[in-house]
């Protein structure tokens, strides 16, 4: 057995750490190279005089963009997708991942509804189907119409199974001992067990509700019903002087295109990244977990 020196061990900690702290760096500079920016003047910003530091601080953008009623009603419209869709994907997916991890035996079909699922991630019916199917159904021009197309990501039923797959035989034997049927096994036994790989789809449904923005301007007829992340690409992009107010206008010297632009992508990734630090250890144990097969 070959042993490693001391010496050995601390000079590949500190190989190791120095990596990793660069890595942590060369993906945070970015982040607070745009936070600068969106803090800085927009002379400053337009001069490409802003690096990790904001230059003659000023509040300017994020006023344009949190003053106005319209960025208000689609944040809450956004808000009220981020609870809705969370909720119903996170019951089904469970409610399909469950009869989908039980073994042929005890359910026959199994693996052709299963290769149903997986068939829907790699052939798509294209837009236009897509679309003319969710107008024939009636919720277009609805919050329904941005929570139930989504409903079931693929991904994320595959992720359940295969945790719930890798869990012991014997709880559910011993469930049913008791008398217990499916649906208290599930949400007695399963469910708790499974809180990781809850955690981790749980976050991709809201970083995935949060960020989506092409829907809100395909399915919603008028911009009163854009969520948050729609609504900012019409106003920032589009940049629409028309829809400007007075007070707007005056803001405009103080802001750039770009100071305003960061400001959309700081107040876009804040409610992400403050939700993320609290689900970090079950998000990495639920990747871990959920690929392993039983």
């Amino acid at each position: 057995m070959v042993r490693h020196s001391g010496a050995g061990r601390i000079l590949f900690a500190v190989f190791n750490y120095t990596f990793l702290i660069g890595l942590a760096v060369l993906c945070l500079a970015p982040l607070v190279h745009v936070l600068a920016v969106s803090f800085s003047s927009s002379a400053a910003a337009m001069g490409g005089l802003v690096k990790l530091w904001p230059v003659q601080f000023t509040t300017s953008a994020y006023r344009f963009v949190l003053q106005k009623p319209e960025f208000l009603t689609a944040l809450s419209i956004t808000l009220k997708r981020v609870v809705l869709g969370t909720a119903i994907s996170m019951f089904l997916t469970v409610l399909t991942a469950y009869p989908l991890a039980k073994e042929k035996a005890k359910f026959k079909w199994r693996t052709g509804y299963a290769w149903l699922f997986v068939i829907t991630m790699l052939v798509h019916g294209g837009l236009i189907p897509w679309y003319m199917t969710i107008k024939s159904l009636g919720p277009l021009d609805s919050i329904w119409a941005l929570v139930l197309p989504g409903a079931v990501p693929v991904f994320n039923v595959i992720l359940l199974l295969n945790f719930y797959r890798g869990l012991p035989k014997e709880l559910e034997e011993s469930a049913f001992m008791d008398g217990a049927g499916h649906w208290t096994t599930l949400w007695r036994i399963y469910a708790p067990l499974s809180l990781p790989a809850l955690a981790t789809i749980g976050l991709f449904t809201i970083v995935g509700h949060w960020n989506s923005w092409f829907d809100g301007l395909i399915l919603m007829n008028t911009p009163d019903n854009y969520p948050l992340q729609s609504y900012l690409r019409t106003i920032i992009v589009g940049q629409d002087l028309t829809m400007l107010t007075s007070t707007d206008l005056s803001l405009l010297n103080d802001i750039s295109e770009r100071t305003v632009k960061t400001a959309q992508i700081i107040l876009g990734a804040l409610p992400v990244l403050l939700a993320y630090p609290p689900l970090q250890r079950f998000f990495i144990k639920g990747i871990v977990l959920g690929s392993v097969k039983g």
